[in-house]
């Protein structure tokens, strides 16, 4: 089954705690601190594979977690690094925020993209001893992980790409062009798939050409295949516009030359700018008179025509030959820029920010950065509820529960932890 987009969740590893150790030795007294550092979280890392085709691993997996970093141990030693993980997409991967449709990354070239990255380490208590705090008997945990939901959308790479009605012989003239094998039959909708296929022109000369399923009018709003596969021809550098010039199915090839086109224009304005040739097939089937009247209609539209009967690759070479010249003068694979994370305003930001809440007497503190700061501390050290005193003077907390109208020996919450405040 060919599955070309998928929604995944994220998240890198969080960092390892920080140790609250002591040196031991014999005949050394009071060897200080010697905590280590926790160790960084794993990264999450997208790496473009060839053997891949679809997105259909992701239909059965959708949570992708890296490794933690470990804890610091004593000793000054540090906690291991956790694993990166790894995750293999096909060539033309493009991934997105689900949140803002914003993207993050086009997985086209060779090169691995981190796309989350694990948290830090947090420091073991060797970096809180001074002069005066000799003991610190507290440490600082481990950063959580980036975490991230991810839409991923494959959009094929390919030189060429195939448009027209469905039944018009767009995968018989990749089977005589190229070594890919699509499935043919008299029927609507044969091609269910993207299929590629590699032309190759003699030595060093070759490109890509995408059979893209069948369109019908409608298409840009989703109807038939047309919108489900569309995506697949932004990122041709041209097209070739397969037309059925008999009408033996009982259509007029002008009026599907005309929907076509509307119907690329309408999924996606830049689709109708792309460099264009016209394939009029089945001419075996066609008068001289069909077949002229329906050239000079699309050269007055300012595009090449060129009359072809794919079953027995009947003027098929000169068609190669002019796309093969025009390659040689079109940009390469269209490639789409990551957009930056949008900047949020100076003034609007306030890194301890928090809400202070009079719940019957009770005035409770909350501020996701404090979560943090209690996970740090020791309650049970003189210390370290100096060191916690000192975070809310700085960071204004002790303000903003004044300006809450706390008094003297009122209580306050911040996270289960209680306390009468005291001025």
């Amino acid at each position: 089954m060919f599955i070309d987009s998928a929604k995944i969740t994220i998240k890198a590893g969080d960092g390892g705690a920080g140790k609250v150790a002591f040196h031991r030795e014999k005949f050394i007294a009071s060897g200080g601190p010697d905590g280590g550092d926790g160790g960084r979280g794993g990264n999450i890392v997208f790496q473009v594979d060839d053997n891949l085709s679809t997105l259909a691993d992701f239909r059965y997996k959708r949570k992708y977690v890296a490794q933690n970093g470990e804890d610091g141990k004593g000793g000054r030693c540090y906690g291991k690094k956790g694993e990166d993980l790894v995750i293999k997409v096909p060539r033309g991967t493009l991934l997105k925020d689900a949140k803002t449709g914003r993207l993050v990354a086009d997985m086209s070239g060779d090169e691995p993209q981190v796309i989350a990255r694990g948290g830090r380490g947090g420091w073991g208590n060797i970096h809180f001893a001074t002069a005066t705090r000799q003991t610190p008997r507290f440490a600082k945990p481990g950063m959580p992980g980036e975490t991230m939901e991810l839409v991923l959308e494959l959009k094929l790479l390919a030189d060429v790409g195939l448009v027209g009605y469905p039944n018009v012989g767009k995968s018989t003239l990749v089977s005589v062009v190229s070594e890919a094998k699509p499935t043919i039959a008299n029927y609507h909708f044969t091609t269910i798939t993207p299929v590629l296929g590699v032309v190759r022109m003699g030595e060093g000369q070759s490109f890509v050409i995408a059979d893209i399923p069948g369109l019908i009018e409608g298409a840009g709003e989703g109807a038939g295949l047309g919108h489900q596969f569309l995506r697949h021809v932004e990122r041709c550098r041209m097209l070739v516009h397969i037309v059925d010039v008999s009408g033996s199915e009982g259509r007029d090839p002008k009026q599907d030359f005309q929907t076509i086109n509307a119907e690329l224009k309408k999924f996606n304005p830049e689709l109708a700018e792309k460099p264009m040739l016209v394939a009029g097939n089945k001419c075996d089937l066609a008068t001289d008179e069909q077949i002229e009247n329906f050239k000079s209609f699309v050269e007055k539209q300012g595009y090449e025509f060129f009359p072809i009967m794919a079953a027995i690759r009947y003027q098929v070479d000169p068609l190669l030959k002019r796309i093969l010249e025009l390659l040689s003068k079109l940009p390469p694979v269209k490639r789409f820029d990551p957009e930056p994370v949008p900047l949020t305003p100076a003034e609007t930001t306030n890194r301890h920010e928090v809400k202070v809440t009079n719940r019957d007497g009770v005035f409770v503190v909350e501020g996701e950065w404090l979560v943090q700061v209690i996970n740090s501390v020791n309650f049970d050290d003189y210390e370290s509820l100096q060191y916690f005193q000192r975070v809310l003077i700085n960071t204004g907390v002790i303000d903003a529960l004044r300006e809450a109208g706390i008094q003297e020996g009122d209580t306050v919450n911040i996270y289960d932890i209680e306390f009468d405040f005291m001025e």
